[in-house]
Formats: structure tokens, sequence, C-alpha cells
């Protein structure tokens, strides 16, 4: 009799468990966007106001590299373009003596042309005429092409001076360090003083609002489930303490992966999951690396 109320109970307790339904459809960790910030100048750090733990809004100024060098240079590329502006011919003033002298010339063709229709001068005097006329024609041309060559090459090297200011003014720039999202800093690499070359690290941020959780989820969960989808998101705090938010899945895998160890799925005989991600505003108590569970609504 006491082995047939041992099964009995054994049998409900069964029965109980087998009906109780399951908080959760997916477990998974709280991921941010995270964002290394590097330098895009070699020099000495003359400001670097950046703390872990601090949040910035997106394009805060938080430090600055040494510009001095970069400032000289586009004084003196200034300079340089000055001389060349300097050295430009002001043609009309070069060619109005040749010009001059060709007016004269034609003054004096047309005199000779009148002299020997009228039969007073030989025709002589109106061919030398003529042909004075055509060699300072020539010389105006070949002046007015050498000036023009001339400043050609100096409007192209006042150009590539711009270029060169230009390109100087873009490593200016990158001197002065932002935040290139809004968020929180998580790490800092260096400090105020140092020298850093191009591409160091200078510190690290995360966009801690709006967060997301990636979870895993069975072929079989994974037709019920849909980009825009929303779901009950939970972040476990351990102890049963848990604190809900709303997410949306933002994102699914297009292919399966192993189960992670440490991921527990609604079949835990699948070998096989889909990763999916889940985005929420963050109140401030999600951490990166939290764990939580989701329920699909």
């Amino acid at each position: 009799m006491k082995k047939n109320i041992i099964i009995s109970v054994a049998a409900l307790m069964t029965v109980a468990c087998g009906n109780k339904e399951k908080e959760y459809d997916a477990t998974g960790t709280f991921e941010a966007t995270v964002v290394t910030v590097a330098a895009e100048q070699a020099g000495t750090l003359t400001m670097f106001d950046v703390d872990e733990g601090d949040e910035f809004a997106l394009g805060k100024e938080v430090g600055l590299i040494d510009t001095t060098q970069i400032w000289l240079k586009i004084r003196q590329a200034g300079a340089t373009k000055a001389v060349y502006r300097s050295q430009k011919p002001d043609m009309e003033k070069q060619i109005a003596a040749t010009r001059q002298q060709l007016v004269k010339a034609r003054q004096e063709q047309q005199r000779y042309r009148e002299l020997v229709s009228d039969g007073a001068a030989p025709s002589k005097m109106l061919d030398d005429a003529t042909s004075q006329v055509a060699v300072l024609q020539k010389q105006l041309d070949a002046q007015i092409s050498s000036l023009n060559t001339n400043t050609d090459a100096l409007n192209k090297q006042m150009a590539a001076t711009d270029v060169q200011v230009s390109q100087l003014k873009d490593q200016l720039q990158k001197c002065h360090i932002t935040t290139p999202i809004k968020g929180t800093v998580l790490e800092k690499y260096v400090e105020r003083g140092e020298f850093v070359a191009i591409g160091k690290p200078l510190f690290k941020m995360a966009d801690t609002e709006q967060m997301f959780i990636r979870a895993y989820v069975t072929s079989a969960q994974l037709k019920d489930i849909k980009v825009g989808q929303k779901a009950k998101v939970f972040a476990d705090y351990g102890d049963g303490q848990r604190k809900e938010y709303e997410g949306i899945v933002s994102w699914i895998s297009s292919r399966s992966e192993f189960t992670p160890k440490t991921i527990l799925t609604d079949d835990e005989r699948a070998d096989l999951v889909y990763a999916l991600k889940l985005s929420i505003r963050n109140d401030g108590y999600v951490k990166i690396g939290m764990y939580g569970e989701v329920k699909f609504q």
C-alpha cells in the first residue's frame, strides 16, 4: 500500500511539472553597439577629458591633439600661394608696347598703300611696310602665348597649393577628438600629455541606451518569429529577481549554429539553433553581458 502511495505522488508531480508553462522561450546575453575611438593624427594629447563611466552626446569634443605643426604648414602654404600670385604677369602691360608698334606699322602700311596707288611711292616700300606688320603681329602672338602659358602654370601651382591647404585643414580637423556615437565610456587607454600615433586606441564607448539581447531559438520556434515582432525581454539579476522590458526582433540569423554551452533553449535536445537580436530601450539597469530571457508574444 505504501508503495502505491509513493507511485501516485510521483505521478502527480510529473503531471504538475508537465502542465507548468515555461517562463521563457529563449535565453541570451545583453549586448550594445561598441565603438573604439582611435587617433587619426599623431601628436601630443594637449586635452583629453574622458573618464570611464562618462556619458557623452554624439559629436562631443573630448580631446585635442597638438595642432602647432599643421597650423605652421597652413601658413607656409598660404605664403607660397601669395608668391605664385605675385609672379602672375600683367598681360596688358607687357604687350602694350608691341601692340602700339603694330598699330603704328599698320598706319604706315595704309599710308604707303595710298601712295603706291597714286604712283607717288614705289611698291617696295609697301612690301616692306606689310612685312613689318606681319613681323610685329607674330611677335605679339608669341608674347600672348608665352604669357598665357606662364599664367596657366602659376594658376595650376596655386590650385595645388589650395589642395594642400585643404588636406592640412582635414588633418587639423582630425586633431579634434569627438564621440562617434551617443553613449557611455567603457574603457580609457591613454592620458592627457601622452604622445599618440595614428591608429592608437584612445577609448572605447558603447550605446547603452539602445541595447539588444542576443538570444537563440530552435528551427521549430523560428517559423513563428519575424523581424519587427514584439516580445517580452527579462533582465535576470539572479535569485529570481527580474526586470521586464519591451523588445522588438531587429535581426534574425540566416544560418544555424551549434548551441552555445551557456544558452538554454526551448528544446534542450536541439543541437543547432538560430541567433537573433531583440532591441530594447535601456533605463540604466541593464548592463553589457548580463543574462536575459525572452518570451515571444
